[in-house]
């Protein structure tokens, strides 16, 4: 039975979007000043470090991350490393709108990589629909940059999609934590990915010959870290817990919105018409996906 939204739990999802598109405004600022693969390490760590301080050592956190440490740390990769560096790598040289756009496509590689990898979670008629029409508005995006000389090139623009390929391997893996309290998923696998992400860091960024960031950089990598990845996930959960995952899910259609309106409003960004077709088919592919519309129509008729 579908859970009902109460008008708390709608404010906390618009939120939610907000805080979650402020993480691809909050990282153009960052990785204008700060290499890609330190950035990811600062996000995690700075992330993993609050949500410890906020699960204070409850819920047998330290076994559990001592007894399935490989588990997390391929979460970790999965959900935070790589698709964090090869969003904020993209973000070098696209902006924070279309980069969320692309990676709102996550949840359409979700169910393809369900569907071959899973017995419980195969393709019906609608899921095909949705993903066909969210694939199609991914071509739309990218589709220019193959064609003419854009000033957005091809692989800045196919980073946020592989992350969201990533994100979708990740869906699929995370189903082992059943049981599992999720601020602890959240903590265990920032933890795993940030020790990942440091020696590459350390390697290839060289941070310590990198100039000191500016206030708003380290604003920007303060916030990304603390509001859009340690507090989003716990509001998450809270929204989750009170109104369920499908009602929840409904936050990746607003993230490409609020990342667009803060891009626009602070950064002068634009959006150009097929920008706005391709999220327009993505949204459309989502809400398919989502189902929800096609069972209340089903339910007037």
């Amino acid at each position: 039975m579908e859970q009902r939204m109460s008008a708390l739990t709608w404010g906390l999802l618009a939120l939610l979007g907000l805080i979650w598109g402020g993480s691809f405004f909050f990282a153009r600022i960052a990785v204008a000043e700060v290499p890609p693969l330190t950035l990811v390490f600062l996000r995690l760590s700075i992330a993993a470090l609050a949500l410890h301080i906020y699960i204070a050592g409850r819920f047998g956190i330290y076994p559990l991350l001592k007894r399935r440490w490989r588990e997390f740390l391929i979460l970790g990769i999965l959900n935070n490393a790589l698709p964090h560096a090869l969003i904020f790598f993209g973000q070098t040289r696209i902006g924070a709108g279309l980069a969320s756009i692309l990676n709102a496509t996550a949840p359409i590689w979700t169910v393809l990589i369900a569907n071959y990898l899973t017995s419980d979670e195969k393709l019906s008629s609608a899921k095909i629909i949705g993903c066909l029409t969210g694939l199609l508005g991914t071509v739309v995006l990218v589709g220019p940059s193959i064609t003419s000389s854009h000033d957005q090139p091809l692989w800045a623009l196919l980073l946020p999609v592989i992350a969201a390929v990533s994100y979708g391997f990740a869906a699929t893996y995370g189903k082992r934590f059943k049981g599992v309290v999720p601020p602890v998923i959240a903590a265990g696998q920032m933890t795993a990915s940030s020790l990942v992400a440091l020696p590459l860091s350390l390697i290839i960024d060289r941070p310590w010959a990198i100039a000191m960031p500016s206030i708003d950089s380290i604003a920007a990598i303060l916030a990304i870290a603390v509001l859009s990845t340690a507090f989003g996930y716990i509001l998450y959960f809270r929204i989750m817990a009170a109104a369920g995952a499908t009602n929840t899910s409904l936050v990746t259609l607003l993230v490409p919105p609020s990342a667009i309106l803060l891009g626009f409003l602070f950064l002068g960004e634009r959006l150009e018409m097929t920008d706005i077709a391709g999220m327009a088919l993505i949204g459309a592919g989502l809400v398919i996906l989502d189902g929800r519309l096609y069972r209340r129509s089903r339910a007037i008729a």
